[in-house]
């Protein structure tokens, strides 16, 4: 037993350095784009491996030229979480508990749009929002970002709501419940974790889209922080702490929503695995 406990602790020390290595090349990059933008007056060449000192001029000059684009994001993201619960979570409650005939199907037709490639939608959406008249919309674009969480949302909340017994279900319409009090009063609650990580989805989505924004959109009426990075390379080529300042503040909601919400996402996620 004695000659197991350090091979034991060799393995977990093993597996701790592995962890950081891997670790350190994953966020090697947010350093080093946070470490451009504390250099605003450096080349890209010539940026130094630690910042001197916080100069923060190139922050001050993205946010005034990105706040808003930020702003535009944010309406954006979060119109497109509502449209994708609003839609998913009927739609998985009624594949979880209605029985309905080709449910698998369904679930396995879902997965598959996933992997259509964006250019190919929004070429074809694109003719259709002219003749509805949602080009260059916030909804419209709302709409087409949604349209990118739903798939995995419903997968996600229905593999969690076939988890809920049947039994309380059953006890809340033997109170009287009719179908949609018992979807909004019994299993909404008792899917949060759900709800949570395939919103925190369906923003991350719509965030870092670009497609849709390029596509839809073709005025600056309604113009997202990635569509807004992408011609401030072209305006501000030589000035890369400014573009890698505007790059790390539009990190900063993602990376927020993430640490709220993690607990929350590594429950959603593994909770449908176990009934």
């Amino acid at each position: 037993m004695a000659a197991h406990a350090p091979t034991a602790s060799r393995r977990r020390w093993g597996s701790t350095v592995a962890g950081l290595l891997v670790l350190a090349v994953m966020l090697f990059p947010l350093y080093w784009m946070l470490n451009t933008a504390l250099q605003p007056d450096s080349g890209l060449l010539q940026v130094a491996p630690v910042p001197a000192g916080l100069d923060l001029s190139g922050f001050s000059e993205a946010l005034g030229d990105q706040g808003g684009h930020l702003l535009t994001s944010l309406v954006v993201s979060f119109g497109a979480v509502a449209i994708c619960l609003a839609v998913s979570a009927p739609a998985a409650y009624g594949l979880a508990r209605f029985g309905l005939r080709g449910s698998r199907t369904i679930v396995f037709g879902t997965l598959i749009t996933q992997m259509v490639p964006g250019i190919v939608i929004a070429n074809a959406l694109y003719s259709s929002y002219v003749d509805l008249g949602l080009v260059n919309s916030y909804f419209g674009l709302m709409l087409a970002d949604a349209s990118l969480g739903i798939p995995f949302a419903i997968v996600l909340m229905r593999s969690f709501m076939v988890s809920i017994p049947g039994e309380v279900v059953e006890a809340a319409e033997i109170d009287g419940a009719g179908p949609v009090r018992v979807f909004l009063r019994v299993v909404l609650p008792m899917s949060r974790n759900a709800l949570i990580t395939s919103g925190l989805f369906a923003f991350l989505f719509a965030w870092s889209d670009f497609m849709f924004a390029l596509t839809l959109n073709t005025t600056d009426d309604v113009k997202p922080i990635t569509l807004g990075i992408y011609q401030y390379i072209g305006a501000h080529v030589g000035d890369w702490g400014s573009v890698m300042a505007a790059s790390v503040l539009s990190a900063v909601p993602a990376a927020i929503l993430l640490v709220l919400a993690q607990k929350y996402i590594a429950a959603g996620i593994t909770g449908g695995s176990v009934k």
